[in-house]
């Protein structure tokens, strides 16, 4: 790759490590222009997958995050920001070197807490081994709270058996739990049922993951009632497992920056809940404080955040359990 002497004074640097403050060669010819927004846009599996960088002087500019740009010093101007194609070396000495990209630390900006490895063998011996089978321990629970109809409903699907690899099975078993727990105030049945998700790993798969989360946090909002915190601790820590597993440095600073924005502007149903009750619909209220409860009891997972302390959070899921439960 050669450049002339222009090229020579500003750098390569993939687009998700862009930072504001970072001078950014726009397309064309021109000096570089300080970026002052970051902005990234996700596919549909939510990974991030564009960059939308704004400059002081209000252009735009939207960028896969993979891709190499060329960032510098405001006062240069390159001949072209576009790179020459790779040319292989011809043995003269004279020609530059290709340069490396440098993907620098995260801003401030860095997550409040660090992804977990996971607990120690010690730790999950705090989870109990179950003392029958997971078809049996739902069969349990739906005896023990006759005439519940969404109880019913559930329990019938799951003690024709229980696939671990189906993702709707893991579904009514965290769905279960849950209404153990919210609705009947039964934290012993809750946390049976809960414990058979709990001890599965992250395969890879969000969709089933989604459940095995749920029933993560639930389960450790549970130990904190019951005043098992240390075998709650255990919860928290394997529902942060996964975020530890990303071996690429780049794409874990990049999931790690995007996960601290979820945890710092959650949607915790605000409008939705307010419209509700504007128009006097309970349930409707109801299903939404539902989903805030969860919202909830995953930052509460996740030790809080930059703009809600682990107080708060106490006491926001107070009021939700007891709003939902009223």
């Amino acid at each position: 790759m050669t450049h002339s002497p222009a090229h020579q004074q500003y750098r390569e640097l993939q687009a998700g490590a862009l930072q504001i403050g970072d001078f950014l060669y726009l397309p064309g010819e021109g000096p570089a222009e300080e970026i002052a927004h970051i902005e990234f846009e996700h596919d549909d599996f939510d990974v991030p997958a564009l960059v939308v960088a704004t400059t002081v002087d209000g252009a735009s500019v939207r960028i896969g995050v993979g891709s190499i740009v060329p960032v510098g010093d405001a006062a240069v101007v390159p001949l072209n920001p576009v790179f020459d194609d790779v040319t292989p070396d011809d043995g003269d000495d004279s020609a530059e070197p290709v340069p490396a990209v440098v993907v620098p630390p995260l801003p401030a900006t860095a997550p409040t807490v660090s992804p977990s490895a996971g607990p120690t063998a010690e730790q999950l011996a705090l989870i109990p081994e179950p003392g029958n089978t997971p078809e049996n321990l739902v069969a349990a629970a739906a005896t023990a709270h006759p005439g519940r109809n969404g109880v019913a409903v559930l329990s019938e699907r799951l003690v024709k058996g229980i696939n671990t690899k189906s993702g709707s099975c893991l579904r009514d078993l965290s769905d279960l739990a849950h209404d153990l727990f919210i609705e009947l105030r039964d934290p012993e049945n809750a946390l049976a049922l809960a414990d058979i998700l709990n001890v599965l790993p992250f395969d890879g798969n969000r969709d089933r993951w989604m459940s095995v989360e749920r029933s993560l946090a639930l389960s450790s909002l549970i130990c904190r009632e019951l005043g098992q915190t240390d075998r709650g601790d255990v919860y928290d820590q394997l529902l942060r497992a996964p975020e530890g597993l990303e071996t690429d440095p780049f794409k874990a600073r990049i999931a790690a920056k995007v996960r601290q924005r979820g945890l710092n502007e959650p949607n915790l149903y605000d409008k939705e809940i307010f419209r509700s009750i504007d128009n006097g619909n309970r349930d409707a209220e109801r299903e939404w404080r539902l989903l805030r409860l969860e919202a909830l009891m995953f930052l509460r997972s996740h030790g809080g955040s930059d703009t809600i302390s682990l107080d708060e959070l106490d006491n926001r899921i107070h009021n939700e359990l007891e709003a939902v439960r009223g």
